[in-house]
């Protein structure tokens, strides 16, 4: 089999690198369509439904597709260190991408609110990590301001060079099906990630690799929707911690999505997310973490509107195994503790 080389030399002639650019890259891209057909199940009408299981990078989320261009262009510019404010997705990536290039990277957290999995990985790749007392929103403004004053590369999603690296997904996408699906159905926090897929889309479709447009589709956690709710939400919670997001960067952008793609915007409760999220592990077979599985639950709401036969990519953003607790906390799964170490005993547990 030829050996993947990472998105940016995949995708080298859609992205704006030149043979100057050093290419940082842990060999990112190329994740799975994988069918759903319990969800489609629950749907009917001949409507077929993918997930696009970004969770299976290098870090564990889609945040490295943006990375490896973010970091690969910072060192371009001879930037010696990265800062960025995360809920854990992009301070794993972006300690990882940065540690790669050889160059200091510095985290901003919300304190108390960033899942285990992610700020282990963000510590262990040697990340300079600070918990600031408020929300990610508050942590966002201080790094921007940063930024401005100091010499240090800012990569969130305001960096442009994040959304050319995570329209690749949209390619793949295409890629895989052969057209652009009917319905992408995605969760939406900061709303760089719908943005960037839509920008993937259409360019691909200019090119001519795809005839149609996708009907774009955003899911936000119901206590953390200020695209659905129209103003900014102070204080965002929600179980999902990586769309806990009151004050998207990319607001502007995603509502121009929206628009042009006849899309909508959507809330699903805490409920919604874990219903759908079990159902993808225990279903499906396949782990994301709770963000992610907004994109089903909010698929699942509007069933009823997906035309017959539609073809559906629903967008899992990340791993499960970066909140372990929530998936120990919330399962269905019969777990017997402190029986004999005997045969008998264990039989008669598995009724035999």
């Amino acid at each position: 089999m030829q050996d993947w080389p990472g998105l940016i030399e995949a995708y080298r002639r859609w992205l704006p690198v030149s043979a100057k650019t050093p290419v940082i890259t842990l060999r990112e891209g190329a994740t799975p369509l994988i069918p759903a057909p319990v969800i489609a199940g629950e749907i009917g009408r001949g409507v077929k439904v993918f997930l696009k299981y970004d969770g299976l990078n290098p870090t564990g989320s889609f945040k490295d597709r943006g990375m490896t261009m973010a970091i690969s262009k910072a060192k371009e510019a001879g930037s010696e260190a990265v800062i960025c404010a995360s809920t854990g997705n992009t301070s794993a990536a972006a300690a990882a991408y940065a540690r790669r290039g050889g160059m200091r990277a510095f985290v901003l957290i919300p304190d108390g609110y960033v899942a285990q999995g992610k700020l282990a990985q963000a510590l262990l790749y040697g990340a300079e990590v600070v918990a600031v007392q408020g929300n990610f929103d508050a942590a966002l403004e201080i790094v921007r301001d940063v930024a401005d004053r100091y010499p240090i590369t800012l990569v969130n999603s305001v960096n442009p060079y994040r959304l050319q690296g995570q329209k690749t997904a949209a390619f793949e996408v295409v890629d895989a099906l052969g057209e652009a699906p009917d319905w992408l159905c995605i969760p939406v926090g900061n709303a760089g990630n719908i943005s960037a897929y839509w920008m993937g889309f259409n360019e691909y479709k200019q090119a001519g690799h795809s005839r149609k447009l996708p009907k774009m589709m955003g899911f936000q956690a119901a206590g953390s929707a200020p695209l659905v709710l129209g103003h900014k939400v102070e204080q965002p919670d929600t179980i999902a911690t990586a769309i806990r997001i009151g004050n998207p960067v990319n607001r502007e952008k995603a509502l121009d999505v929206r628009q042009a793609s006849g899309g909508d915007f959507m809330a699903v409760s805490d409920a919604e997310i874990i219903t759908a999220y079990k159902l993808l592990g225990a279903g499906e077979g396949v782990f994301c973490e709770p963000a992610s599985a907004a994109s089903v639950a909010g698929l699942l709401k509007r069933k009823h509107e997906v035309p017959n036969g539609a073809t559906v990519v629903c967008v899992l953003t990340g791993n499960g195994l970066k909140d372990p607790t929530t998936a120990i906390e919330h399962n269905d799964a019969k777990f017997h503790t402190g029986l004999a170490a005997n045969t008998e005993v264990v039989a008669k547990v598995l009724g035999f």
